[in-house]
């Protein structure tokens, strides 16, 4: 197949990168590995076995699929390199990282290296990059880029990396339903510890202990929260008509993704504890501003989009922890999700000011022609 400019380049390396943090977190203590008695340092090579749950099962073998089908995409994509060893090249990438990954874990005490994991890690690489081989066998890599190019308009890969990952943020418990973006506290108190010492003391603001947002205002943010992956969307769809259905899209993925995380913390007859009186009025309301939003110019969209940003990122770090999102991040940090903490974490916490930086590009980037082979859409749903 010819070759093209492939996102799936950046967005394996992000996957890969996303993969060193789950494995490898939370960073510390780092020490020299124990030896055990009677073993030799070449023992350590051949990884020990673990206890294994279903949730270990799977949660290994599927966190690698994603890695070895971007990669297979990305060598596919490229262009002269047969479909065979690109295949056998994402597996063995897949496989060397979660190799390598296993033989750190030797050095933090916190993590323990499997056999176990590295098979499973591999099996998930290897199914991806078959999946790869697939899609190009049957023809829908070539069908997709004739799609991206009448859907799209030329954006970069931040906004795909922007939509892939906002699900994943929702995954760790916010202070207000569908809104994560509370980096700006956690700056803010890191700073206020610097200082504590010095004359500065107490000049950071920081939100009151216990306050907690008027039902209007929480409305409000839930509506922006849900509004905030729309708003890059938007500025990457061509029609209204597509913008809408990823608005339609952006809700049952949040709903979904909070519930899931609810449901794992307190099971699954608790999926739906999340809906305060607050949050359903914020939804409509995120879905009337969308369908209006959804047939303005992609510019107009980002620049209003930017003033929303900014005042879901004003108002979600004015928001103390309630009881339950304490007891949601007791559940995180100390349960079955510590693989995933600190990178849904962190996810959430920059997501927000990731998506102001992809929607300022929009604004202060000059439109670039359309590809001659692209028919022209009408505007204004554009």
């Amino acid at each position: 197949m010819p070759a093209y400019r492939s996102s799936s380049w950046p967005l394996a390396w992000m996957w890969a990168g996303l993969i060193v943090y789950a494995s490898l977190h939370p960073f510390w203590p780092w020490q020299w590995p124990v030896q055990p008695p009677g073993q030799d340092w070449r023992g350590l090579l051949w990884l020990p076995m673990s206890r294994y749950t279903r949730f270990d099962f799977w949660s290994n073998y599927l966190a690698y699929q994603p890695l070895g089908l971007l990669l297979g995409l990305a060598w596919l994509r490229g262009g002269g390199v047969p479909p065979w060893r690109a295949g056998l090249q994402a597996t063995l990438v897949g496989a060397g990282l979660s190799l390598a990954m296993e033989w750190t874990q030797y050095f933090l005490p916190l993590r323990v290296p499997s056999r176990m994991d590295w098979a499973l890690n591999s099996a998930g690489a290897l199914t991806g990059a078959l999946l790869a081989l697939v899609l190009q066998r049957l023809g829908l890599l070539t069908h997709w880029q004739r799609l991206r190019d009448g859907l799209f308009v030329p954006h970069g890969t931040l906004g795909l990396m922007l939509l892939l990952s906002w699900p994943i943020g929702l995954l760790f418990p916010a202070p207000v339903p569908l809104s994560p973006g509370q980096g700006l506290v956690r700056l803010a108190t890191l700073l206020d510890g610097w200082l504590a010492d010095t004359p500065f003391a107490g000049w950071v603001p920081l939100p009151v202990p216990g306050s907690t947002l008027a039902p209007g205002i929480e409305a409000l943010v839930t509506a922006l929260g849900l509004l905030a992956p729309c708003l890059v969307s938007f500025v990457m769809l061509r029609r209204a008509r597509h913008r809408l259905v990823t608005l339609a899209g952006a809700c049952v993925l949040g709903i979904s993704a909070t519930a899931l995380s609810t449901a794992l913390n307190f099971g699954p007859d608790h999926a739906m504890s999340w809906l305060a009186p607050p949050v359903i009025p914020g939804v409509l309301m995120g879905m009337i501003l969308g369908g209006a939003l959804a047939f303005m110019h992609r510019r107009v969209v980002a620049a209003i989009g930017l003033v929303l940003l900014t005042i879901l990122i004003a108002l979600v770090n004015q928001t103390s922890a309630d009881p339950y999102f304490a007891l949601s991040l007791k559940g995180w940090e100390q349960g079955r999700f510590i693989r995933f903490h600190g990178l849904a974490q962190w996810i959430g916490w920059v997501w927000p000011l990731a998506a102001l930086i992809f929607l300022m590009i929009q604004v202060i980037t000059p439109p670039r022609p359309r590809p001659p082979d692209v028919p022209q859409a009408t505007p204004p749903t554009a």
